[in-house]
């Protein structure tokens, strides 16, 4: 007959459930007033209620499921079985019971070594996310991209809070120094946000400031019209170096600045229309003062020439201003005619100057001397037939005579 739970078990007359361990009978309930079948039943249940707990925390090792709870659980379960009210092979489930017990630590051993891997990684993920964070922080605030850091700073952060909920648990001690990092270079990011856009706020006010009195001075030269073109020139470069200014508020600004130019250029555009009209009219009048200076040779009669020169020179600077375009070319076909008259003063003058004379005088009775001289010495040297002084005193005869002819010359 094999062995149930039941035959490990009886009922006495006055219905006390007793159950066999190793050969040694144990009382484990009475329940009176039902069958001695009915009696046993129930305590066969209480075994089944306990085997069904046993096979429960077989499964759950067999899963590896986390070893700390199973080894409580497994406590508590060789405590109910060490005098249970139940019937049944309590001694086998006691020894299934202990058998799990390696288990259990091995599955607590490895669950460790996971536990350190995944604190490690943990961690190192925080830790990430702090130098990251540190780094958004020590930006120099001129060159910070603010919108993209602070959506960087945000991300870190919520990274941190999904780490905490989510990730491994990790040492306090060495969580509070990470987040104590973190939460510092936080707070240094923002004060230096604050204090960028603060300095940036107050930039921007200055800069609004500077040009709303650029605009006022520019509307101010409106009524000078023309003549204001300068001045209207250096407040367009004092508007460059102001920098832009965030808002529609610059954009109404320079429209201003805009319209009062206009209207100064406006005005020079009429003016220069008027200016072109005259300086064509004036170089009329100039190009037929030089068809009569043309006629000018100083030649002829030096004084005369003078005087025409001197009457064309006076209409000359009365006739105004001319086309740029013209301005270079007209001067200079004046310049030459001033030139020519000029060349001839100074040929007469020195033909005339006292001592320009005295010294020509003494350079032609040098070189009549020297001719002379060349003239006996060349008579000598034919005569002795010498060919060398010959061609010497040949050539240097004909250079003295060469140099007294021009010298004459210029004193004609």
């Amino acid at each position: 007959m094999p062995t149930t739970p039941a035959n490990l078990g009886r009922v006495d007359a006055e219905n006390n459930v007793f159950v066999t361990e190793a050969g040694v009978e144990r009382k484990v309930g009475q329940y009176p007033g039902v069958a001695a079948e009915e009696a046993l039943a129930y305590f066969v249940r209480k075994f089944s209620d306990l085997e069904a707990q046993v096979r429960i925390l077989e499964q759950r090792v067999a899963n590896k499921v986390e070893a700390g709870s199973l080894k409580k659980i497994a406590a508590k379960l060789m405590e109910d079985l060490k005098e249970p009210a139940a019937v049944g092979d309590i001694a086998d489930l006691r020894r299934r019971v202990g058998n799990l017990d390696e288990k259990i630590t091995a599955l607590g051993a490895e669950k460790s070594e996971a536990n350190k891997e995944a604190i490690a990684e943990a961690l190192a993920k925080r830790n990430d996310i702090v130098v990251r964070a540190e780094a958004l922080a020590s930006q120099e605030s001129a060159k910070t991209q603010w919108k993209n850091s602070s959506a960087e700073m945000t991300a870190l952060f919520d990274q941190w809070q999904s780490l905490q909920k989510s990730g491994a648990r990790v040492p306090k001690s060495e969580a509070d120094a990470l987040w104590k990092r973190f939460s510092a270079a936080r707070t240094k990011f923002d004060a230096g946000k604050r204090a960028y856009f603060a300095g940036l706020d107050s930039a921007n006010k200055a800069a609004k400031a500077a040009k709303q009195d650029i605009v006022a001075q520019a509307e101010a030269l409106v009524s000078k019209g023309a003549d204001a073109t300068a001045a209207y020139r250096k407040l367009l470069d004092a508007w460059k170096a102001s920098g832009r200014t965030p808002g529609k508020g610059d954009d109404a600004l320079w429209a201003r600045f805009k319209a009062a130019g206009d209207a100064i250029y406006s005005a020079r555009a009429e003016e220069v229309v008027v200016e072109n009209a005259e300086q064509t009219a004036n170089l009329e009048v100039k190009l037929e003062l030089l068809k009569e200076a043309a006629t000018i040779d100083p030649n002829k009669d030096l004084a005369e020439a003078k005087k025409q020169l001197l009457s064309i020179q006076t209409r000359w600077e009365k006739a105004g201003r001319v086309p740029k375009d013209k301005l270079r070319d007209t001067e200079d076909k004046l310049r030459a005619i001033e030139a020519k008259v000029r060349k001839v003063e100074e040929d007469q003058w020195r033909k005339t100057d006292p001592a320009a004379i005295e010294r020509s005088n003494g350079v032609i009775a040098q070189l009549e001397d020297s001719i002379v001289k060349l003239e006996a010495e060349l008579a000598a040297a034919k005569a002795t037939k010498d060919k060398k002084k010959t061609d010497a005193a040949t050539e240097a005869l004909k250079a003295r005579q060469a140099w007294l002819e021009v010298v004459k010359a210029s004193m004609q």
